[in-house]
């Protein structure tokens, strides 16, 4: 009876609830029974609240963590206003606790909840910028890029002249008198039917064609450069490659009109170009084609009958844009060929298909509202990273990570800034747009920088993924990755040296062998990138071959042999060497608290609670067995106080289902209180043989052992399931038991020495009393 009453007493205490957290926390390290913390100052409870008699709810009976409110003193408001604040603060830093704001370095386990913590947080935040980036884009982009391609690109003309295999100033004008006004005009059905939209151009009958297209050019200097004395006769002018201090800005042919006046950067509001010869600069001379074809091919003869290009004109730029409302895309078209120095024609083209506006159907708020969620995260990110800079100072610098973290901040910022820029410069020019559609619409600057933070998205996305491992690395398996690249750091820094000096050596070679007659030779960067590709297999070796019968093979066998036979398997021996003993070393390690660990303590913790709630309901089902018929308070109380309940919780748990007050339980009264236990034990025992199976499943999953694995193991695994359990249950019940009986001490000790006070102050004041009564007997005498 005595066990049973310190079992009943124990487990029907307040610090069960403290206790398991302890044995959850330290259970499958061992250490949370090496001793056990001081019992901290809160009252006794049981599983019935512990208020006075007909007050409470049916919910809070099956509670254990109530705390007994007549074992406490009332707190003043100036100490509820401090625990106030201490609980705001305490909020505040846990929001952003991370690993780097907490002491982790002696507590492993704390190490792996915060980084669980803090991988769980960034998860929803990859999540969020995941949604942002590919909702800015769609598969529809593709295709419609490719239909401006197969249009203005891939279309011959008469001649049989397509934009790619333009090679002189004559081509030029045969592709723009014919497939590029074919393919901007479009106001008639295929059966020559009219669209019915006036002079407004629908390309493909879906794509709006906004304001007008228009043409530029930028010409250079007369006598930019010097002929030799012996050609000054024959050759009269020169006109050197493009520099945009030897730019032309002189009115020439009929000096009248945009076409030949020139006009900077500033005034026609262009942007620089970087084509495939050189940068060129946004001014030169322009000219705008009409809203109809015909009105558009009348300027182009004007522009041919009166040489608008000669030999100064060093490059020509058609410009347009598109609009398509199906998929809400803007189609902003360059079309670019360069004249150089030595005669022929280059051409090139930029198709950016973007997004610029944002907001029209339910994905886009939805993405909208994912932007939001976004700034809250990069808010939210600012201030941990401020903390962490504050706490380590220029010690934060050290780890990549952290170098990573701010990088993604930066890029995320700045993302933020341009979608407002972007939001409002649309709109202003759309607005200008609707009011004169008679005029270029320039929407090159936006899509260039739209672009551009679609590429910063795509960076910041990526660098995101890559800052998953910080998160992961406390997991050995997933810290191979990284252990192994920072130790063998060294051996390819030094190893990269002797390659590249044996790779540009190449370089230069292939460069000054091939370069006048390879394509793939013809630039140094090209050379670079041309050996890459020849270490992964893609060289055109009959283009060596050509350029040179001799040093052509002894170069490419040279190369093959020391870099890709040699230098390339070095490279591989250092990283397999040090991922060898990266291996080995952690395999040697012992092995640390994991996430699995962290999810077993949970299990069995949850698993203790609802044994201990089982027999709690237990201990009431036998006191109303114990009575026969109606059931008086007095018999209640009794045979629950033998099992170590308190008088307060007893009372709390017959006033529940006391309903008329009378301190007796009728049949319906019991019926009603077995009723309730029977289905909170039946839902207990369920929820208690699903977590059994399940514990029971993971034995069963775990690798099989050895015969002496087993021998060794087998009183070990006794203990874990059937000795564990029951050990630290009589512990813990043992400990609460003191722990109760401390408080009751130290609650007597006060109300002993408060008494002490009061006597005291009695006695002094009758000596005070007798003292004055002397006095005054002394004066009469």
């Amino acid at each position: 009876m005595k066990c049973l009453n310190n079992r009943a007493d124990s487990h029907l205490t307040g610090q069960v609830e403290c206790e398991l957290d302890a044995m959850g926390n330290g259970a499958w390290v061992n250490q949370g029974y090496c001793g056990s913390p001081p019992p901290p100052s809160r009252a006794v409870s049981t599983i019935y609240n512990p208020q006075p008699i007909f007050q409470g709810s049916m919910d809070s009976m099956y509670k254990l963590d109530t705390p007994s409110p007549f074992l406490e003193e009332p707190e003043s408001a100036d100490q509820s206003l401090v625990k106030k604040r201490r609980g705001c603060c305490s909020f505040i830093k846990g929001l952003w606790r991370t690993t780097l704001t907490e002491n982790t370095s002696n507590n492993r386990e704390l190490f792996v909840r915060t980084t669980l913590r803090e991988l769980l947080v960034y998860m929803v935040f990859l999540v969020d910028i995941c949604l942002l980036t590919y909702g800015m884009t769609s598969s529809s982009t593709y295709y419609y890029t490719k239909a401006m391609t197969d249009l203005f690109v891939n279309t011959a003309s008469e001649n049989g002249v397509k934009f790619q295999s333009i090679g002189t100033m004559a081509d030029f004008w045969s592709y723009a008198q014919g497939p590029l006004l074919n393919g901007l005009y479009w106001t008639k059905w295929y059966n020559n039917q009219s669209m019915d939209n006036g002079d407004q151009s629908f390309i493909y009958y879906e794509n709006m064609l906004l304001g007008v297209p228009r043409m530029r050019q930028i010409k250079t200097k007369n006598n930019s450069c010097k002929v030799h004395k012996d050609f000054q006769n024959e050759i009269i002018g020169c006109f050197d490659v493009y520099n945009d201090k030897k730019e032309d800005d002189l009115s020439f042919g009929l000096i009248n009109g945009t076409a030949w006046t020139y006009h900077t950067e500033k005034e026609i509001k262009g942007s620089s170009h970087w084509g495939l010869l050189t940068t060129y600069s946004g001014a030169g001379y322009y000219q705008d084609l009409s809203q109809t074809k015909e009105d558009s091919s009348i300027i182009l003869t004007e522009l041919v009958d009166n040489l608008w290009l000669d030999r100064g004109t060093r490059v020509v730029f058609v410009d347009f844009s598109t609009y398509n409302a199906n998929i809400n895309m803007f189609c902003v078209i360059r079309l670019v060929v360069e004249f150089p120095a030595t005669g022929g024609a280059i051409p090139s083209y930029q198709i950016r298909t973007v997004k610029l506006i944002r907001y029209i159907t339910y994905w886009d708020y939805f993405i909208l509202g994912c932007e939001m969620v976004f700034c809250l995260f990069i808010l939210y990110y600012v201030v941990e990273e401020i903390l962490e800079l504050r706490i380590h100072k220029f010690a934060y610098f050290k780890s990549i990570w952290n170098i990573l973290d701010i990088v993604v901040i930066m890029l995320a910022i700045v993302a933020i800034i341009f979608n407002i820029f972007r939001t409002v410069k649309v709109d202003n020019l759309l607005g200008k747009l609707l009011q004169k559609p008679g005029i270029y619409a320039d929407f090159e600057f936006l899509a260039f920088w739209q672009t551009q933070y679609n590429n910063m998205n795509a960076v910041n996305l990526f660098f995101a993924w890559i800052k998953v491992f910080k998160y992961i690395s406390f997991n050995k398996t997933m810290t191979q990755l990284s252990s192994t690249l920072g130790r063998c750091a060294k051996d390819i820094l030094g190893f990269a040296v002797m390659f590249f000096i044996v790779f540009f050596a190449y370089a230069q070679l292939g460069y000054l062998l091939f370069g006048t007659e390879v394509d793939t030779f013809s630039t140094f960067v090209k050379c670079i990138f041309t050996q890459f590709r020849i270490i992964l297999g893609d060289f055109d070796y009959d283009a060596i071959d050509r350029a040179n019968r001799v040093l052509g093979p002894i170069y490419f066998v040279t190369y093959v042999f020391f870099v890709f036979f040699v230098l390339l398997n070095m490279f591989l021996a250092i990283i397999n060497d040090t991922y060898s003993e990266v291996k080995e070393e952690l395999s040697s390690q012992k092995d640390e608290l994991q996430i699995t660990d962290i999810i077993k303590q949970s299990y069995m913790k949850t698993f203790m609670k609802l044994k201990l709630k089982n027999e709690k309901i237990s201990d009431v089902q036998k006191a109303l067995r114990s009575g026969s018929g109606e059931i008086e308070f007095k018999d209640f109380r009794e045979t629950l106080k033998e099992m170590g309940h308190a008088d307060h919780e007893i009372s709390a748990a017959f006033s529940r289902f006391d309903r008329d007050g009378n301190h007796i339980l009728d049949q319906d009264e019991q019926e009603r209180m077995k009723t309730e236990l029977e289905e909170k034990r039946d839902a207990l025992c369920a929820e208690l043989n699903n977590l059994g199976m399940n514990y029971e499943k993971d034995l069963l999953e775990k690798p099989t052992m050895t015969s002496n694995d087993q021998k060794n193991h087998s009183s070990q695994t006794t203990v874990d399931r059937e000795q564990f359990i029951r050990l630290n249950r009589q512990v813990l019940h043992i400990e609460s038991s003191v722990a109760g009986l401390t408080s009751r001490i130290e609650l007597i000790m006060e109300k002993l020495g408060l008494q002490d006070k009061t006597k005291g102050n009695k006695s002094a004041g009758k000596l005070s009393v007798t003292k004055n009564d002397v006095s005054t007997k002394k004066k009469k005498m």
